[in-house]
């Protein structure tokens, strides 16, 4: 295992890698408002079959949080400067809700340095009721700190049955903190770029092997929503992880671990 800081520009970025070198790489990518620490359910699953780079989205977890608001051109440029500081000429990227964007865009853009991806939980685009949510929510948060979010936030993540289960205790509490240890500037410019949202005119375009999954009970990216992604994008997969909801990889591990190392293997 290795982490630091990467110089990308004008902000760090803070990575881990994780795994033995000489395995195929592949990238995990966070929602808003978490950090890399979201994807160690999937570590010991993964890491048996490919080397991990986890990174925290500038303005979380401890990337810097540079001055928004931002582009997803911003962030998907964040992660070729990540590849090219650790010589990776090409990697699967698998990223959930702002990570999964993330991964849309690097899928239309950089088609040579990506092999496949994997989006969990996101939308490809922002309708009106979508956009008209964000000004409030950057509001509160400037207004109260981010953990004025952390009650609202979680509801939309996790079922009620997973709120309610104490064997969650640990999962919730560590994601609390990462909410709260997110900056305000950077949940404001993410937030920012989540309005501007527009790839889903584009996914016919996608040339890579893609594959599309989704917590059953998601507010955030509704299955029908997901579905019809799937189905715009040329030969995609598509999977619902049953009752879980935004946060399908920290709801659901074993499902979810089983399904994305089971289309890591096929593919």
């Amino acid at each position: 295992m290795t982490s630091g800081k990467i110089e990308v520009g004008t902000h760090a970025l803070n990575c881990r890698v994780d795994g033995e070198p000489g395995n195929p790489w592949l990238i995990l990518s966070n929602s808003l408002a978490t950090d890399h620490e979201m994807w160690q359910p999937q570590i010991d699953a993964l890491t048996r079959t490919h080397r991990v780079l986890r990174y925290d989205t500038r303005g979380h977890g401890a990337s810097a949080a540079p001055p928004g608001p931002y582009e997803f051109d911003h962030l998907v440029a964040d992660v070729i400067a990540l590849m090219d500081a650790h010589e990776i000429e090409k990697a699967t990227f698998m990223g959930l809700s702002l990570g999964g964007m993330t991964a849309l865009g690097l899928a239309l853009d950089h088609p040579d340095r990506i092999e496949r991806i994997i989006c969990c939980d996101a939308r490809a685009d922002a309708p009106d009721i979508y956009k008209k949510m964000w000004p409030a929510m950057i509001g509160k948060a400037r207004e109260e700190g981010m953990d004025a979010l952390v009650g609202p936030t979680l509801e939309r993540w996790f079922s009620e049955h997973f709120r309610s289960n104490p064997a969650s205790r640990a999962a919730l509490e560590a994601t609390r903190d990462m909410i709260r240890r997110t900056a305000v500037e950077g949940y404001a410019g993410c937030a920012s770029a989540l309005m501007r949202l527009d790839y889903l005119p584009r996914l016919p375009q996608i040339s890579v092997p893609a594959h599309f999954i989704v917590g059953e009970h998601d507010p955030a990216a509704p299955l029908p929503v997901m579905r019809e992604m799937a189905e715009a994008t040329p030969g995609a997969d598509f999977t619902v992880i049953p009752g879980a909801a935004h946060l399908s990889n920290v709801e659901r591990p074993d499902v979810f671990n089983d399904v994305v190392t089971t289309w890591l293997a096929r593919a």
